[in-house]
């Protein structure tokens, strides 16, 4: 299990799983806030507190609610539906705490393209 939060904590979360690897995607969005992703089952993300005021941002397809904190703008993680139809979750890795971003594997993924 990895706790996670925004910069300023008011939203705070827990995953559930392992952090093998993540995806580094080029697209305009995640490029410029330096992304970091790790894609789980959304029941295996639970939020502890902010849940409700989280903004939500959505561009290209408008199909994955980007969401961040209204205060800080942090974006610790965002929710939309996997290739197989699956509801899933997108963790920024970034704002997982105690995480050594040095020792995982970044795959890159060509989002620009899409």
């Amino acid at each position: 299990m990895h706790t996670g939060s925004c910069h300023c904590g008011a939203v705070a979360f827990r995953v559930d799983g392992t952090i093998d690897r993540v995806i580094e995607c080029n697209c305009s969005h995640c490029q410029r806030k330096g992304m970091l992703l790790w894609f789980v089952p959304r029941d295996a993300l639970q939020v502890e507190k902010g849940d409700e005021t989280l903004s939500e941002y959505r561009f290209n397809k408008h199909v994955i609610q980007h969401l961040f904190c209204p205060t800080c703008g942090c974006q610790p993680f965002g929710r939309g539906v996997g290739p197989t139809g699956q509801a899933m979750a997108a963790i920024n890795v970034r704002c997982v705490e105690d995480v050594d971003l040095e020792t995982i594997e970044r795959v890159p993924f060509d989002g620009r393209s899409r």
